[in-house]
């Protein structure tokens, strides 16, 4: 490790605490799907900030829109309109066939919100008796790190020594139907809560049928089939949504990372006015959700995913992703690829080094990953990223496995 970089590290360390555990690059500049450390080093970035750039770095049109808000006026909180607001609602709304739009920031505050309104519809509309709402989840589930979300989550390391927590939910085994069937009560179940691809569970596409079993029970019964879709949306799976792929239009979707184009944190919680309708003025808020460069940048987000040159693009180089992993595959260097459009998850065969062993030897090589759970690795890149400059990362992460 060279010295710029070994003192970047060296300088984190000593006034940051301990919650991710990043890959040893000090990045210093970054433009389409590449990203140049402190030493000058180029490496293609094969992650894209989990789906948050999907757009790329430096996007001219975002960084534009950008540009031009700051001149103008970038926050005036929820207290007063700004003229930014009723536009990007309106064309998110749009985007997902949807009639309202609440705006956060972060997913996690998109997540918190839809667990929010799920309860608050749940009393005031379908009548459950106070304090009784149940939310149905799925094991091996990430929706972020706020307590709530922990309270429900199945991975001990974002679990462990947050307690108590918080009441309310019923986990079951992701891709199980009749494990669903079971949990989603028509009494006091308000939502079932699912990424329709689990993301850091390691790129896990659900058995066919099954988001569109789960719309049927949630329909059946009266209860909210929310899409968190923060990863898993916005074109990353050759679809504006995941849950197209089964033809599936959720009760609410959860948006978030690619949503902000990688400029600005940027999340909402989108739904029909009889369920983000219950909400009157002074029950929830955020200083910052909606603000005025956030909806601009966001707002050209959306107006290029109405093109659907962004969900071509991921679509078709998602097919020569899988078509090559299919090939290591079978050359025995992984044991499953899992993952649909530009978005994959990858078990590295035993012997060949744990995924964070991988990840650092992809590094040596010019590309960056990440790990998850041991033995896996993760590939998003962006979906600007060019056929060639695909090919050229595949063929580095064939030569770490195959020699």
């Amino acid at each position: 490790m060279s010295s710029a970089t070994a003192s970047g590290i060296a300088a984190a360390e000593s006034h940051s605490a301990h919650n991710y555990h990043p890959l040893p690059v000090v990045v210093a500049s970054a433009e389409g799907a590449w990203m140049t450390d402190v030493e000058g080093r180029r490496f293609l970035d094969m992650l894209a900030g989990y789906s948050a750039l999907n757009f790329g770095h430096g996007n001219r049109r975002l960084l534009d829109a950008a540009r031009a808000q700051l001149e103008r006026v970038t926050l005036t909180s929820r207290a007063f309109h700004h003229d930014r607001f009723a536009d990007f609602c309106t064309r998110l709304a749009e985007l997902c066939g949807m009639e309202m739009v609440l705006p956060m920031n972060t997913g996690a505050e998109a997540v918190e919100t839809a667990v929010k309104t799920a309860r608050k519809w749940g009393y005031r509309v379908k009548g459950v008796p106070e304090n009784m709402a149940k939310i149905v989840v799925a094991a091996n589930n990430f929706h972020g790190r706020t307590t709530t979300v922990i309270s429900f989550s199945t991975d001990p390391e974002a679990r462990a020594d947050y307690g108590p927590y918080t009441p309310g939910f019923e986990i079951v085994p992701y891709g199980d139907l009749t494990a669903m069937d079971a949990a989603v009560t028509a009494e006091n179940t308000v939502a079932v809560l699912l990424e329709p691809i689990q993301g850091e569970a390691g790129v896990l596409v659900p058995p066919p049928g099954y988001l569109a079993g789960v719309r049927r029970l949630t329909e059946e019964r009266n209860v909210l089939f929310i899409a968190d879709e923060i990863q898993s949306g916005l074109g990353r799976t050759g679809r504006t949504f995941a849950c197209e792929h089964e033809d599936v239009i959720p009760d609410v979707y959860v948006l978030g990372k690619a949503l902000g184009g990688g400029v600005v944190p940027v999340s909402a919680v989108v739904s029909s006015r009889a369920v983000l309708g219950v909400f009157r003025p002074g029950e929830h808020g955020s200083t910052f959700g909606g603000n005025p460069l956030a909806c601009a940048v966001a707002l050209e987000v959306i107006a290029m995913l109405g093109t659907g040159e962004y969900q071509r693009r991921a679509a078709e180089l998602g097919g020569r992703l899988h078509a090559e992993l299919g090939r290591l595959a079978r050359d025995g260097a992984v044991t499953a690829v899992r993952g649909r459009g530009l978005w994959a998850g990858v078990d590295i065969a035993p012997g060949l080094g744990t995924g964070r062993e991988v990840s650092e030897r992809l590094m040596e090589r010019g590309v960056l990953v990440k790990d998850t759970h041991g033995a896996t690795i993760r590939l998003a890149p962006p979906l600007v990223i060019s056929e060639k400059d695909l090919d050229w990362g595949l063929a580095q992460l064939r030569a770490v496995l195959t020699g």
